[in-house]
């Protein structure tokens, strides 16, 4: 393989070209999700799914500060979400006052069927790569991985993975 000339990016092209493959990504999984024998839910049941699936358990008000969002506004998710069989809400074995969160087999079901249809996806766009880009696609996914799940669990100061390890391969 040749070697580039070209200059550096810098970390506002990188954020560009980051944004966009990420609209491409929305697009191809798009594509499968109608497919999926669970049935399609929304990005943001999606979002919240995965954080229940990693913090098994979770209450309301964690998933609010997991999604940044508000009370109200996840309560309703949840509701939606424990409506179609996705979620179930227990009472806080530690807290009267508190609700945990926990998938459902529906829910777990759903999210391999999406993780299937993305790998899919993904394997078609990785095959029409080269094999050098490939690999410094995946070393340069792991390096955002861990600044990401660091950025999304501040409080640990570690890279303690949000989401699932796996869900960057199997996403």
């Amino acid at each position: 393989m040749p070697h580039s000339t070209r200059r550096p990016r810098t970390r506002a092209e990188v954020s560009a070209d980051a944004s966009a493959a990420s609209e491409l990504l929305e697009v191809l999984w798009g594509r499968g999700q109608e497919a999926a024998a669970s049935g399609t839910v929304s990005p943001s049941q999606l979002r919240a799914l995965l954080v229940i699936e990693k913090q098994e358990g979770t209450n309301l008000r964690s998933l609010g500060e997991a999604l940044g969002s508000r009370a109200p506004s996840v309560s309703r998710l949840c509701d939606r979400m424990e409506a179609m069989g996705l979620v179930q809400r227990a009472q806080s074995a530690t807290s009267r006052r508190e609700v945990e969160l926990r998938l459902s087999l529906r829910g777990r079901t759903l999210l391999e069927e999406y993780r299937a249809l993305r790998a899919r996806e993904l394997s078609a766009v990785l095959e029409r790569m080269d094999p050098a880009a490939v690999a410094a696609l995946a070393e340069g996914l792991a390096a955002f991985h861990a600044a990401a799940s660091e950025r999304l669990s501040p409080e640990t100061g570690a890279a303690a993975p949000l989401l699932r390890d796996d869900v960057a391969d199997s996403a």
